[in-house]
């Protein structure tokens, strides 16, 4: 039991400092100007961003990108994994070449989080969000955000080393846990300002509920495959092999199909909202009106994203 309690010891302490460095803001930034920015980003790529850093990237902090960047990185290490010979190897050679696509997977993490800030420090610049307009404040606040997705990365290795579950996990869980009290206290204000009935608040809990309990089973799913074995002879007659089956998952490709899907579909609201302004370019704005989730275009596309990703993925995962 000392051991249990350890753990979630270390789990809670781990998750705690997580939350404190989402409070840290990004050297020379204006919280002012960038809530405004935000106010004015409904619906685009930022706010998407924004759910998983759990408030971060509202706020500006180090941990600004989250675990963003290491997701990609996974997710291309897992592709590449399942194409590249010499991943298909690694895979092979049992630790050893797990702990090689680790770090690779870290190294990924870096790059793809250089990217993602420099584009981000470069947005915020242009936009009059850092005071410092200089090479060296953009660099300053690279490197914040790099610094910050890299310790992220570590501290999500030590959970799932020293605590319980999976730290990547874990954070991404956190993040998104901490918006359901704002969410929440919100729909209790418009009910009191009647502008929501409590029924329908009541109705849309129990929604929630059924919808986590679908989840829950359909992750749990699985397809058994009958394996039959040759019989075997003997002295006395034929023996009846055993027989056994192999477990394949329902859902196989997770939730990865709706997050590439979701991204693609949020990049045309965020450029409208880029350069929807640009003479020449105000077309974009009113692309993206359609592809506003609930509209029937919207669904339509997300629908035939998701089917294609999870074809592309399980195509991957059984030819490897």
């Amino acid at each position: 039991m000392s051991e249990l309690w350890r753990r979630l010891g270390f789990l809670a302490f781990a998750l705690l400092v997580y939350r404190i460095g989402t409070h840290i803001p990004i050297p020379g930034i204006n919280p002012e100007q960038v809530a405004a920015l935000f106010q004015q980003s409904q619906g685009t790529i930022l706010q998407y961003f924004n759910l998983f850093s759990g408030g971060a990237l509202e706020r500006m902090s180090i941990f600004a990108l989250s675990v963003v960047p290491y997701i990609s990185a996974a997710i291309v290490m897992q592709l590449f994994s399942n194409s590249l010979p010499y991943l298909q190897e690694l895979k092979k050679d049992g630790q050893a070449g797990r702990n090689k696509i680790t770090q690779y997977t870290r190294y990924g993490t870096v790059v793809f989080a250089l990217i993602q800030s420099t584009a981000l420090t470069v947005t915020l610049q242009s936009a009059g969000l850092i005071e410092s307009s200089s090479i060296f404040g953009a660099i300053v606040a690279v490197l914040s955000i790099v610094t910050g997705t890299v310790f992220l990365m570590w501290l999500g290795e030590q959970i799932s080393e020293r605590g319980i579950g999976n730290g990547i996990s874990l954070i991404i869980a956190t993040s998104i846990i901490t918006g359901v009290p704002r969410a929440f206290g919100q729909a209790l204000e418009q009910t009191q300002q009647g502008d929501l009935n409590y029924l329908i608040l009541i109705v849309l809990g129990l929604l929630t509920l059924i919808v986590v309990a679908l989840v829950v089973f359909v992750e749990n799913a699985q397809r058994k495959i009958t394996v039959n074995y040759a019989q075997r002879h003997q002295v006395r007659g034929m023996v009846q092999a055993p027989s056994s089956f192999l477990p394949l998952k329902l859902n196989m490709s997770g939730v990865i199909p709706a997050i590439f899907a979701s991204t693609f579909l949020l990049f045309p609201a965020t450029l409208s909202s880029w350069f929807g302004n640009i003479e020449g370019l105000s077309g974009l704005q009113e692309f993206a009106l359609y592809l506003n989730p609930g509209q029937p275009l919207y669904i339509l596309i997300f629908v035939i994203l998701i089917v294609s990703f999870c074809y592309i993925w399980l195509a991957l995962t059984f030819s490897s």
